[in-house]
């Protein structure tokens, strides 16, 4: 394992070029630089500092769920909620242009490497917050970007909110608690912002599609369904509550004003929510993809650009992912034929087996703790190995959870949110139990790897520790990046050897890479080639062999965020190129921790820029 003067070492060189010794001749040039060059330099890093604390402090809800100092978020923040408004929208995306202009300004030939660096990374994530400038529908989420429908099945601020405020709002004082009430109150005027956005949207053309429709109004119908005192909002305050031995006499208390809020003013916001969804039914377009909306075209070109990190066409993806589905469906024939099914395409194979007793858990309390507890040991397992590959590891832990049941019929199989800046608060690699025929065991070792360890937790709980790169890098929202370098790690699992003597784990490994594959297939027909939702469903239905439960929500989570399912596969195939070229050009002297720390490390970039630190760090070792 590298040393900590090693691993600080790896920062430097990977940020500066990977020149030798770089840090060394950066304090020696500092000395040399004319005062002026210096005064640039940090005139722009302050400018940089000065732009994310105005973010952030429109941004409340990300900096609870990151845990930020006040002082670094423009004041208090627990108490409230951004502003969805069309107004509120606009003030995001103007702040951004604006930060970005001035630093189209800045002269590079005044500014060292780092900065320069620094510069071009903090300019692409301003670029992705200020969104799509000819398409002003939709909102701008802290980690989609510009996404086109305010309110949908899968996302948006009704959905988003009301979670962070369950899991990652801090309740441990007085004060905390009353700052959840506020926020709790708070939430109706948000939900009035959101419905007034939703019905701008629609005077401009931009509607939700109608296939997206059934499952928005089932979410509304059952974040009502509980009485007041019974729901989420109100018992996981209460739960927290028992934890603060300073509020016992005023638990109830402040646990039925809760309830009161959710009867009288978050209710009837919802009701009128659901409401105007419901009536837009007739005049929602028939078309799928954003194609079908005013301004689609181009809005999708940009989320390929943002959100596939790619230049190429949609065409170009599509054929892309063809091919990939090709050669991943070769690899799993071969073993399902060794192992004695033979019979049928893969696709068939796959929802045969996926039905067989020995692979599922019980449809049951009990069933669902045995499948959460069997993910914690796959997180030990993987972790005890871990430093055959990995040079540096996240400090903070990470958690499995259960989606909770409120979402969960239209939220993806699994995803994860962060720590808090601090560590205090845990990773959490949430699981969709909705369907317990849609968990099959041999799929689950690769999901644990993609959404926890060493995929999402190990990148961005390192990303969040880098101290030294700025709040708007820690949380960089690179799509590619993020997605990619988590599809990389359920690759890099089966290399450390986590599915040997486990071929139906492996064919799990092959079926998730597969469903990438099958993304890039299916994101561009529903968004370019214009194909409709059964469409897209069949076609992934019959490549995968994955549970129709789960492929229906998949493709409707296409629909609602054109491009971000491009990420992962176009990524991967980024990350597996560079290291290909790296090793080969190497030979001996590459370094596999090494090049994962070079990864990792400098936090979420473009992948143009890893590709670049890639062919340094190369350029260097060749000297």
């Amino acid at each position: 394992m590298y040393s900590k003067s090693l691993i600080s070492c790896v920062i430097a060189m990977s940020l500066a070029g990977c020149q030798p010794d770089s840090t060394t001749q950066t304090q020696s040039s500092q000395a040399q630089e004319p005062a002026a060059q210096q005064t640039q330099q940090q005139n722009v890093r302050a400018e940089i500092d000065r732009y994310t604390q105005q973010f952030l402090a429109l941004q409340p809800a990300l900096a609870t769920m990151l845990d930020i100092p006040e002082e670094l978020a423009g004041g208090p923040y627990n108490h409230r909620l951004p502003d969805y408004s069309a107004k509120g929208m606009q003030a995001v995306q103007q702040l951004m242009a604006e930060a970005l202009a001035s630093l189209e300004k800045a002269d590079n030939q005044q500014l060292d490497e780092d900065t320069r660096r620094h510069v071009n990374i903090v300019k692409v994530i301003l670029a992705y917050y200020a969104g799509d400038k000819d398409y002003s529908a939709g909102y701008i989420d802290t980690w989609a970007g510009h996404l086109p429908y305010i309110i949908n099945q899968i996302s948006g601020p009704l959905i988003d909110i009301p979670k962070l405020m369950q899991v990652q709002q801090p309740v441990t004082n007085a004060a905390q608690a009353e700052a959840y009430l506020q926020r709790l109150e708070a939430l109706e005027q948000m939900t009035n912002q959101v419905v007034a956005k939703f019905q701008q949207d629609q005077q401009q053309g931009v509607r939700l599609p109608a296939n997206l429709i059934p499952g928005t109004l089932d979410y509304f119908e059952r974040f009502v369904a509980p009485q007041p005192s019974e729901h989420s909002l109100v018992t996981s305050f209460a739960k927290r509550l028992e934890n603060v031995e300073s509020l016992a006499d005023q638990r109830q208390a402040l646990a039925d004003k809760a309830a009161q809020l959710i009867a009288t003013k978050i209710y009837p916001a919802y009701q009128r929510a659901q409401q105007v969804v419901a009536d837009s039914v007739e005049q929602a377009p028939e078309g799928d993809g954003i194609w079908a909306q005013p301004g689609g075209e181009g809005f999708y070109q940009h989320a390929l650009t943002y959100l596939g990190d790619t230049q190429m066409s949609a065409e170009q993806v599509h054929q892309t992912g063809l091919d990939e589905v090709d050669r991943i469906s070769t690899e799993m024939d071969t073993i399902l034929k060794a192992n004695g099914y033979e019979e049928g395409t893969v696709g068939e194979r796959m929802v045969a087996l996926a039905s067989e007793p020995q692979f599922l858990f019980g449809d049951s309390d009990e069933g669902r703790q045995a499948l959460l507890d069997s993910l914690n040991v796959e997180i030990d397992a993987i972790m005890e190995m871990a430093p055959s590959l990995f040079a540096t590891m996240p400090s903070q832990s990470v958690e499995v959870r259960r989606i909770p049941k409120v979402s969960e019929k239209g939220e993806a199989g699994g995803f994860y949110t962060p720590p808090s800046m601090d560590g205090k608060r845990p990773g959490i690699y949430w699981i969709n139990l909705r369907d317990m025929s849609a968990v099959p065991s041999f799929g689950l070792k690769t999901l644990t790897y993609h959404e926890a360890v060493p995929g999402h937790h190990f990148q961005i709980a390192l990303n969040m520790a880098q101290q030294d790169i700025g709040l708007m890098r820690q949380n960089a929202p690179f799509n590619a990046f993020v997605e990619g370098w988590a599809l990389y790690s359920e690759l890099v699992a089966e290399e450390m050897g986590m599915y040997q003597d486990d071929p139906f784990g492996d064919l799990g490994r092959l079926q998730a890479e597969l469903y990438r594959a099958v993304r890039l297939v299916v994101d561009t027909g529903l968004h370019a080639k214009k194909w409709t939702r059964e469409q897209a469903i069949e076609y992934f239905h019959t490549a995968t062999g994955t549970s129709m439960t789960d492929v229906v929500a998949e493709v409707e989570r296409y629909m609602a965020w054109p491009g971000q399912a491009l990420g992962y596969k176009l990524g991967m195939l980024k990350l597996v190129e560079l290291r290909d070229m790296a090793r080969q050009q190497l030979g001996e002297d590459f370094d596999l921790k090494f090049f994962h720390d070079l990864i990792l490390l400098p936090g979420a970039r473009p992948m143009s820029i890893v590709e670049q630190d890639v062919k340094n760090w190369i350029a260097e070792k060749q000297k």
